[in-house]
């Protein structure tokens, strides 16, 4: 299969190389990735976590390393400019994340087709089994690269969303040390390196914890 590659790839083997360990790789899903840490299968999260206060409560989140946002997006002709202008369209979300809870708040009514996990909702939208497609701002260009002949038109924004590091809670000394590594890397230029070769865009000041 193809190497897993990425924004948060990245980033995740920049933090092994500076602790200075071998890296180990999981793959998780929006669903699976806070059970992962608080059973120990993993030691950080690094997978675009938008901080809620609920996740807040069983685990702990480093300062934003990126300012992304949760968004719906689709073809150039489809005229959704607003939540409340979806009608019938169905739009596919991986369910329990940020942007599948927040579009069904901005529209109680709205068809949501909801999947597994980001990858499946991207492969729903990409051969025509949803109309439009929420999910991190973070993951579409690489979508855009893997589909050259589907669009990613952004419609609309669900919140501004940044991503965030996640370790177990209590392992304070872990935090502290991710949250110097980002402030390092913010100040270094290597975070904004990550943000033009992913996001094809300067990285924008981040509000901090």
């Amino acid at each position: 299969g193809r190497k897993p590659e990425g924004f948060d790839i990245d980033l995740a083997e920049m933090v092994a190389k500076a602790l200075g360990v071998k890296i180990e790789l999981q793959q998780v899903t929006a669903a699976n990735r806070i059970p992962y840490l608080l059973t120990d299968k993993v030691d950080i999260v690094i997978s675009v976590m938008g901080l809620t206060p609920e996740r807040a409560k069983q685990i702990m989140f480093t300062a934003p390393y990126a300012d992304t946002h949760l968004a719906v997006y689709g073809p150039k002709s489809a005229n959704v400019p607003s939540a409340a202008e979806l009608g019938s369209l169905k739009v596919v979300a991986a369910k329990g994340t940020t942007q599948e809870l927040g579009l069904a708040a901005m529209n109680p009514r709205a068809n949501i087709m909801r999947t597994e996990d980001d990858a499946t909702a991207a492969t729903a939208y990409i051969t025509g089994q949803a109309d439009l497609f929420a999910t991190n701002s973070l993951i579409v260009p690489d979508l855009m690269k893997r589909a050259p002949n589907k669009e990613f038109d952004l419609k609309f924004v669900i919140r501004r969303s940044p991503a965030h590091m996640g370790v177990r809670m209590g392992e304070l000394v872990l935090l502290q040390w991710l949250n110097s590594f980002i402030f390092f890397n913010t100040m270094n230029g290597e975070l904004d390196k990550l943000h033009r070769k992913w996001l094809a865009a300067p990285m924008a000041p981040l509000p901090t914890l």
